[in-house]
């Protein structure tokens, strides 16, 4: 298994564990600076800030996740849809469809805890492959 960057026991509890930071509490959530956004857990770019937006919920949404960055699985709760990292299915938060907020019409809902931000300019971590 692959030696991630060390968690501490929030990061954990978020990504490991699938919890949810509380709403607005993340660091992230009014963020505007332009740069990309990375997996706490392995560095994988997953979202670039021009996807961002306001949705009022609590969490920084974005209505599309960077290629090859994200994916989705049924959620334990039966009824919503769980995003992970795509590399090392570390939980991000849910996504939603069908809400009107933006023309793609998609809002990933993401617990800031789960991502670190780069600015741009600034250099990207290498990514810790899970294979």
């Amino acid at each position: 298994m692959p030696q991630y960057n060390p968690l501490n026991d929030a990061e954990r509890h978020v990504i490991q564990n699938k919890g949810t930071e509380r709403p607005f509490a993340g660091e992230y959530t009014d963020l505007k600076a332009d740069g990309t956004f990375i997996c706490r857990q392995c560095n994988l770019p997953i979202y670039h800030s021009g996807d961002k937006f306001p949705s009022g919920c609590g969490w920084p949404s974005f209505d599309e996740h960077l290629p090859d960055a994200v994916q989705r699985v049924p959620d334990a709760d039966g009824r919503r849809i769980e995003i992970v990292c795509a590399n090392c299915e570390g939980h991000l938060g849910h996504v939603f469809e069908g809400e009107g907020f933006t023309p793609k019409d998609t809002r990933h809902c993401v617990n800031s805890i789960s991502m670190r931000f780069i600015a741009d300019g600034e250099h990207l971590p290498e990514v810790i492959r899970s294979k």
